[in-house]
């Protein structure tokens, strides 16, 4: 573990790391091609239900490209209380999709004036709130880091899956054998190269893959370039292009729900990134993340963008590349903020076939997944009810991702919080966590039918010490000759759990 920016220290940070600016524009390259159909998802979204043309869709896209890059550059790059300075890349929240829907359908007249007031200001009160959640560190143990690290990656698998299929499911071809085809094929080149490149092939392993599987969907006439060359190749997102900014009471109030989710999952994320980098992630550098996350979300709206937010499928990009360096992002920045000026090059990534995109996410998005797993690993299971509370909130954060219509009945505000799986299961993770962990008041001294009994352990070293014709009877160890050999109590290694003792054997000389 590395110390925080402001602990002076002889060991660099790992995110430090500077890969020259060759490699850090590829790996940067391979972040924006794996989150590129999540950040122009949303203004997709919002563009059709506000009746926009497909022009005005367009700047919604190339505004969301444009924003997304200056946030990343913030976070990863960082400003005096703002920026966490880890490898993030920051684009267009999914959190705020059904309500700015909800706005948009409530005003009647287009609604994204009213939509765009009620990012900034609701971004402008999480701004304020953030030292409260800069604070809670010490409430995400691996326990809870664990899990919702794990839910991360299940959340997004389904992403993977619709991807695979082809992304629309209109059209025709949805599901067909050649879509799932061209992205096992993805899938399976990933792996290979994984197994037989060097160091640089298998961290460039999952961009190879997409170009590879874009050149076989072109050779099978499944990509279609021809509209790369359609509209202009330069144009800066024009400030208020969509009208001044309308704030109004209801619309503030349902966005600020979502601001405090995406509160929530930035945090997940900058921890779970900390965790995967090892590196050590305090209270003030979780609130330089947040407020980072706030001010981006606040000026996003001048230039006709939304809340913006960690990207998770990113952090699992980290995962699988070992890449860890922060400036390797910032290119990933420099390169959105160049696709928002240069539309040209946003339509030929567009044009990578989506089933690409899906193979390719089945690796990343299971490895943050897989990253989870590795981080509950760490927990102590014996005697507490730790089991109970990862069943729990796994469990929970399931819900919404088995069953997404599973919340249509309840309140619009409850349905914004919960409708999110990371949220759910962050939310249930730390409750229970406060209430069996922390809360002592009330718990029954009778063991749990879920707390796991402690198991028994012996240290290879105290193996080794045995000699032939060694045995134990009574309690007493005894050599071949039937003599008592001295045990001595010895304090456990710091690697093991604090106030467990080992028995080591010590033969008389």
């Amino acid at each position: 573990m590395t110390t925080s920016p402001d602990t002076p220290s002889s060991a660099p940070r790992p995110e430090d790391e500077n890969l020259g600016i060759g490699a850090s524009l590829a790996y940067g390259l391979q972040h924006v091609l794996t989150m590129y159909g999540g950040i122009v998802a949303v203004p997709l979204i919002v563009g059709q239900a506000a009746g926009l043309s497909p022009a005005d869709i367009g700047l919604l896209i190339a505004a969301s490209l444009f924003a997304g890059g200056l946030a990343t550059l913030l976070q990863t790059l960082g400003l005096p209380f703002f920026g966490c300075q880890l490898p993030l890349v920051q684009g267009v929240s999914f959190a705020g999709v059904a309500t700015m829907i909800a706005i948009i359908s409530s005003d009647g007249s287009g609604g994204l004036p009213v939509v765009f007031g009620a990012v900034i200001a609701a971004a402008f009160i999480g701004l304020l709130i953030t030292p409260v959640f800069s604070r809670i560190t010490k409430f995400f143990p691996p326990l809870v880091n664990g899990i919702v690290i794990t839910i991360i990656g299940l959340t997004l698998m389904p992403v993977a899956a619709r991807w695979a299929m082809g992304g629309n499911s209109q059209a025709a071809d949805f599901g067909s054998m050649a879509n799932i085809g061209l992205a096992a094929l993805t899938l399976v080149t990933v792996l290979v190269l994984s197994k037989l490149g060097n160091a640089s092939i298998s961290r460039l392993s999952i961009l190879l893959a997409m170009v590879i599987g874009t050149l076989v969907a072109v050779a099978l006439g499944m990509a279609d370039f021809s509209k790369v060359s359609e509209g202009p190749l330069l144009a800066f997102p024009t400030p208020f292009h969509f009208g001044m900014p309308t704030f109004q009471v209801a619309a503030i109030i349902s966005m600020l729900i979502v601001i405090i989710v995406t509160l929530v999952e930035t945090s997940a994320d900058i921890l779970a990134v900390g965790d995967i980098i090892e590196t050590k992630v305090d209270s003030k550098r979780l609130g330089d993340g947040l407020r980072a996350d706030m001010i981006s979300s606040m000026f996003a709206p001048i230039f006709g963008s939304f809340t913006q937010s960690a990207f998770a499928q990113n952090v699992g990009l980290v995962a699988v590349t070992g890449v860890k360096s922060r400036y390797v992002v910032a290119s990933a920045g420099l390169i959105l903020v160049t696709l928002g000026l240069l539309p040209v090059m946003g339509r030929l990534i567009a044009a990578v076939p989506t089933s690409v995109l899906g193979g390719a996410g089945v690796v990343l998005f299971g490895t943050v997944a897989a990253s989870g797993i590795r981080t509950l690993s760490k927990v102590d299971y014996r005697n507490n009810m730790n089991l109970i509370i990862v069943a729990t909130a796994i469990g929970f954060g399931m819900i919404p991702i088995a069953a997404p219509t599973f919340y249509h009945q309840f309140p619009a505000w409850f349905e914004t919080i919960f409708h999110s799986g990371i949220s759910s299961a962050a939310i249930m993770a730390i409750l229970l966590n406060l209430v069996f962990n922390h809360v002592k008041t009330g718990n029954s001294d009778q063991q749990s039918v879920f707390a796991a009994g402690s198991e028994r352990t012996l240290c290879y070293q105290d193996i080794a010490a045995l000699n032939d014709g060694d045995y134990f009877k009574g309690g007493k160890l005894f050599d071949a000759e039937g003599r008592e050999v001295p045990l001595q109590v010895a304090s456990a290694p710091a690697s093991r759990s604090g106030g467990e003792q080992v028995l080591a054997a010590v033969a008389d000389s």
